[in-house]
C-alpha cells in the first residue's frame, strides 16, 4: 500500500516537472511572429523609443514598422508572407487609428486621407492576412497606410501583391519590405506635398524587396547568392505604368536613395551580390 502511494506521488512529482520544463523552453507565438516579421533586418535601426519619433519601431505579429510622426506614414514594414497566414477571413475595411501610438501624438484616422485625391494605400496588403479576422483587421491600421496614387495602388502595387501569393501558390515563401520616401505625389485630384492640413505626407517614391525563398525552415540561413530578390521602385503618380517589371531595380539603388541596409541579416558577402542585381525573372 505505501509502495503504491509513493509510486502514486512519484508520477505526480515527475508530470509537474515535465509541465514546468515545457513553460520554460516553451516561445510565446506574438514574440516568434513579431521577431519572423523582421528576419532580414531592421533597415534603419528603429527603436521603440519615444524620444525617437520619426523613427520609432512598432512591432505586430502580422508586420513591423518604423513609423515617422511629422509624415504620418510609415517610413517602411516588413513582413513574412506564406501560405500558413493566407485563409478565408474577409477583408475587413476598418480603417482606424493606432492605439499603439504614444499617447500626444497624433494619430492619422479613417478620414484624414478624405477627398485628398490619394488611396489609403496598404504597406502589408489585406490579402497577405486572411488567416483570421484579426490578421486582417491589423492591416487596415492607419500606421501601415501611405498616400498612394490610385492607378499606382490599384493596378501596379495589386499586381505585385498579387503575384507574390501567386508565388506562394507555388510553394515558396517570401519576406517583403515596402517603404517610401521623397515629398510629392500625384493622384486624382492633381499634385499634393501633403495631406490632412499638412499633418500627412505624400510620399515622391513607392519601394519594396522581395525576397523569394522555397517554403522550408532556417530561412534566413537558406538565403544564398542564388536567392530571388525583387527590388521595385516607382514614382506615386496616378500615371505610373500598370506593368510593375518596368519598376525594377536594385536593393542598392534604394539603399542609396533611402540611406537604409535593407538584407542587414544577410552575410555580407551574400547581400553584395544580391543587392547589385535587376532581378530578371518572371512576372506572372
Amino acid at each position: 500500500m505505501l509502495r503504491h502511494t509513493y509510486r502514486y506521488y512519484f508520477h505526480i512529482l515527475l508530470f509537474l516537472l515535465v509541465l514546468s520544463g515545457c513553460k520554460e523552453i516553451q516561445v510565446s507565438p506574438r514574440q516568434s511572429l513579431e521577431e519572423q516579421q523582421l528576419l532580414l533586418g531592421n533597415p534603419n535601426g528603429a527603436t521603440s523609443d519615444i524620444n525617437n519619433p520619426n523613427n520609432y519601431l512598432m512591432q505586430k505579429p502580422q508586420f513591423a514598422l518604423s513609423y515617422s510622426r511629422d509624415r504620418g506614414t510609415p517610413n517602411w514594414v516588413s513582413w513574412h508572407v506564406n501560405a500558413s497566414w493566407l485563409g478565408g477571413a474577409d477583408r475587413q475595411d476598418n480603417f482606424r487609428a493606432d492605439p499603439e501610438l504614444p499617447e500626444g501624438w497624433y494619430k492619422v484616422t479613417a478620414s484624414s486621407y478624405r477627398s485628398s485625391g490619394f488611396d489609403r494605400g496598404h504597406n502589408a496588403p489585406s490579402a497577405d492576412r486572411t488567416k483570421t479576422v484579426e490578421d486582417n483587421a491589423a492591416t487596415f491600421l492607419m500606421t501601415n497606410m501611405i498616400p498612394q496614387a490610385p492607378n499606382n495602388n490599384q493596378e501596379t502595387w495589386a499586381n505585385l501583391e498579387d503575384y507574390t501569393r501567386r508565388l506562394v501558390a507555388e510553394g515558396n515563401e517570401v519576406y517583403v519590405i515596402m517603404g517610401s520616401y521623397g515629398i510629392g505625389g500625384s493622384g486624382s485630384n492633381g499634385s499634393a506635398k501633403t495631406i490632412d492640413k499638412g499633418r500627412v505626407t505624400v510620399p515622391k517614391r513607392i519601394w519594396k524587396v522581395l525576397v523569394v525563398l522555397p517554403e522550408g525552415e532556417n530561412d534566413l540561413q537558406r538565403i544564398n547568392s542564388d536567392t530571388r530578390v525583387i527590388a521595385v521602385d516607382t514614382p506615386n503618380l496616378n500615371s505610373v505604368r500598370s506593368d510593375w517589371s518596368y519598376y525594377r531595380t536594385t536593393v542598392d539603388a534604394i539603399e542609396s536613395a533611402t540611406g537604409y541596409d535593407l538584407l542587414s541579416a544577410v552575410p555580407e558577402a551574400v547581400q553584395e551580390v544580391l543587392e547589385s542585381k535587376v532581378d530578371m525573372g518572371p512576372t506572372k
